[in-house]
């Protein structure tokens, strides 16, 4: 964990308001629920994964903030794995798409095929679904694939339907993607666009394993496998733990500390930060505000807590932010990368500035 996601802060009063009013607004229980269900999930993926325990985390806040989650790592480190035992310990449907130049839109939506009555012999249009048709998707390296494709794709991330011969049809509730994304190889690959990367929640960086983990990493891959991950969630389960995200308490003091974050991101704007005029092109949107407060809720319920603070908030800062403020030719030069520019807003706007 960071120290963003340890540190201890004075509570303002109306902290202290909002965990009196925690009691009324959400039921201790159904908290207890969440954090027991959460703790299921990550003893079934150890079976299988070793460490990641914060890519684990924001994934599942993904899920539970009916997100989706784009993971951004050198090949090898077990994105895909990782994603593939996570749909192993849900009991939702899951498909993997692998991302090629040549895919089209009717590949991954689907297509209309012609259909004969075995009987009168009569012929129809019979609509074949695509794999975006299942609970959570894998879009594997969804940067290979061409503009129009990736179209097809941001109608079904926003809207969480597809449109096919003029019909259009919704997706299966819950509807989850989870794409990876290789930094490395740029040839025949086709960059995000802006507006798409918006849609994604978090772009989580997965990095290598530490060297205890690597090592176990070696011994569990030459050896015997071991007992495969169990269903432990189903959809009714994260309805509720989404419900229950929803109800969780914010204080006015945690709005305002989420808000002068993003608004200090945007280089032309009053109150942006200093390095943000000087290093950044744009800024985030009004997306990146809603996704903060909406992680820091499922961030506090993963622990346990009635509340969210604005502790939750800097430690999801990072993963919303990166893919939405965009550098400028003075900050590649010096080396300077967008955590770079969040690290320093989180230095420059302390939490009891914000109350």
């Amino acid at each position: 964990m960071t120290p963003a996601n340890t540190m201890t802060m004075p509570r303002p009063a109306d902290e202290s308001a909002a965990m009196a009013a925690a009691d009324a607004a959400i039921r201790p229980e159904a908290v207890a629920e969440c954090r027991q269900l959460y703790a299921a999930v990550e003893r079934e993926l150890a079976k299988v994964i070793v460490g990641q325990t914060q890519v684990i985390e924001e994934i599942m806040i993904s899920i539970l903030t009916k997100s989706h989650a784009l993971l951004v790592g050198v090949p090898g480190l077990a994105k895909t794995l990782l994603i593939s035992t996570l749909a192993d310990a849900l009991a939702l449907s899951f498909r993997r798409i692998q991302f090629t130049p040549d895919l089209m839109p009717s590949d991954i939506t689907g297509t209309e095929v012609i259909h004969s009555d075995p009987v009168s012999g009569e012929k129809s249009f019979k609509f074949h679904p695509g794999p975006l048709f299942a609970n959570i998707v894998l879009a594997d390296e969804i940067n290979r694939t061409p503009p129009k494709t990736q179209a097809a794709m941001l109608e079904a991330m926003q809207e969480r339907r597809v449109t096919v011969g003029g019909v259009t049809r919704p997706l299966p509730v819950p509807f989850f993607v989870l794409a990876t994304q290789n930094p490395l190889e740029q040839e025949g690959t086709y960059p995000l666009p802006e507006a798409q990367l918006d849609r994604f929640m978090f772009l989580i960086h997965v990095g290598y394993p530490t060297e205890a983990e690597e090592l176990e990493v070696m011994k569990r891959g030459t050896s015997k496998s071991g007992e495969p991950p169990r269903p432990v969630l189903d959809a009714e389960a994260i309805a509720r733990m989404q419900d229950t995200v929803r109800n969780i308490p914010v204080a006015d003091h945690v709005f305002q500390y989420a808000l002068k974050i993003v608004r200090a991101t945007r280089p032309k704007e009053e109150g942006a930060a200093g390095d943000c005029a000087r290093y950044l092109s744009f800024g985030a949107g009004p997306r990146a505000s809603l996704a903060l407060i909406m992680a820091a809720k499922a961030h506090a319920l993963l622990r346990g807590r009635l509340f969210a603070g604005c502790a939750d908030i800097a430690a999801v800062a990072p993963s919303i932010l990166r893919h939405r403020i965009a550098v400028n030719f003075s900050a590649q030069s010096e080396g300077i990368t967008p955590d770079d520019i969040v690290k320093r807003i989180l230095a420059a706007i302390p939490p009891h500035e914000s109350a």
